[in-house]
């Protein structure tokens, strides 16, 4: 009754997903286990600098991690909760805000180590259900056949590094998107590297402000955007080249500031053709819709960055070409790997997480195997219709917006004002947002490595 395997540290996911099923009434009489390579990690206190692992957590997340009673941990530790997106084009004056009127928050930017350590401490209420095995490995995986015979287990095997031989019925892979339970399994996986790199940093602004506000600026080279910490620290994550990645990482702390605040404050890209149909489109609209639109904000001034915070890493698209096989089941990044620009990441990985242990719960209440693809294919169904129209509308965005042509420029900017004049559009999207798990329009999560486990579920 053990199992599982990894290669680094806690990763939310895996941990998000123990909970869920560890709090399920249906679970009573199942055991379920985590096998993580890294060593148990909690904190009563947080340290005196930030981490620049960083997620953007949109309220049905939020709402996730309230349900299995995480939430309350990562309130007492440490997160910033933000009011306004504004988001805008580097080569126009074409922007978008959601912002709402209430004094409701629209999402929380919070670091992955208080995620993990919140999460790690609801564990120990379920520990008679769910253990964690830390500074474990699996080394080999052995699939039941179609049909077994006698001398053949119908459970998936499971080797780990130190001789121990494990068994599940259930396995759930949410091991990154090197994923090794992917590649066992032999399912296909659709990728694309794109010719980018993030840069992710922990900077001090020049003055305290409320720093209640998301920055998004679409550069040529990629996006940049700046996630509020405190009132006096944000965070960044930057997706340019590989060249200009390394050149930013090799700055002086000076030129690295001075990039940065250049980035969102220059003009430099801007055309005067763009800039004058730009203002006849916005004209036309406030004449068919006198409402007004949101007021642009300027982002705030950056004036130092933490030492030894930057890091970079390279991007890319992928998608499973299936989600499950039979006693197999992927989540997160395992399953699909999107661009950050949109900061879909770690929601989508929590909507996996929110639809899967449906399912399964289900499926325990009804008596049925763990295993079946009876309920697993219902999930695969869902989430793959929800997921793949995201990674490929946020794959069009992060190629609409990497080009200088007028044509386009002039296309995206008309489509930028067209939304931000339309309140219903708007508050559709603001909706979304705070209602689906696994949905955060135009914010960011990033992180630059990637943990890696496996789930397994045993009886």
């Amino acid at each position: 009754q053990l199992s599982a395997s990894g290669k680094a540290t806690g990763n939310i996911r895996e941990c998000m997903y123990l909970l869920i099923l560890g709090h399920d009434i249906h679970f009573h009489d199942k055991k379920i286990a985590l096998l993580e390579a890294g060593p148990r990690k909690e904190y009563d206190h947080v340290p005196d600098s930030y981490s620049n692992r960083v997620s953007s957590i949109s309220p049905g997340s939020a709402t996730l991690l309230s349900s299995c009673g995480a939430w309350d941990h990562v309130c007492s530790l440490r997160l910033k909760p933000f009011r306004r997106m504004q988001v805008w084009d580097a080569c126009s004056e074409a922007m978008i805000v959601f912002e709402k009127d209430d004094l409701d928050d629209m999402g929380y930017i919070v670091e992955n180590d208080v995620i993990m350590s919140a999460l790690t401490k609801q564990l120990d209420a379920v520990a008679d259900r769910v253990e964690v095995f830390y500074r474990s490995k699996a080394v080999g995986y052995t699939w039941p056949l179609p049909s077994h015979g006698c001398g053949t287990s119908p459970w998936v095997q499971v080797e780990l590094a130190d001789g121990r031989r494990l068994q599940t019925k259930l396995l759930i892979g949410a091991d990154g998107h090197n994923s090794v339970v992917r590649k066992e399994a032999e399912i296909k996986n659709i990728e694309h590297q794109y010719d980018q790199s993030a840069v992710v940093a922990t900077l001090h602004l020049s003055e305290a402000t409320d720093n209640n506000v998301a920055w998004q600026r679409f550069l040529p080279t990629g996006p940049i955007a700046l996630l509020p910490l405190s009132d006096t620290a944000s965070s960044l994550v930057w997706s340019t080249s590989h060249d200009h990645a390394s050149e930013l990482l090799a700055m002086d702390e000076e030129s690295f500031v001075d990039s940065i605040n250049s980035a969102f404050w220059s003009n430099i890209n801007h055309s005067d053709f763009i800039d004058t149909a730009g203002a006849m489109f916005r004209s036309a609209i406030s004449l068919l819709k006198p409402l007004g639109t949101a007021v642009r904000q300027l982002p705030p001034s950056v004036a130092g960055v933490d030492a030894e915070s930057r890091a970079m890493f390279p991007l890319g698209l992928g998608h499973a070409t299936e989600y499950v096989r039979p006693r197999v089941a992927l989540i997160g990044d395992a399953a699909h790997r999107v661009h950050p620009l949109a900061g879909q990441g770690v929601n989508l990985g929590f909507g996996d997480i929110a639809c899967l242990a449906h399912h399964l719960s289900a499926a325990a209440f009804n008596g049925s195997d763990l295993g079946s693809l009876k309920h697993l294919l219902k999930f695969e169904t869902e989430r793959q219709r929800h997921n793949v129209s995201l990674l490929a509308a946020t794959d069009m965005l992060k190629r609409l917006y990497s080009t200088t042509l007028a044509p386009l420029v002039l296309l995206r900017t008309w489509g930028l004002q067209a939304t931000n004049a339309l309140p219903p559009v708007k508050v559709r999207i603001s909706l979304t947002s705070v209602r689906a798990v696994g949905v955060h329009s135009i914010l960011l999560f990033m992180k630059y490595a990637q943990d890696v486990k496996i789930f397994v579920c045993l009886k």
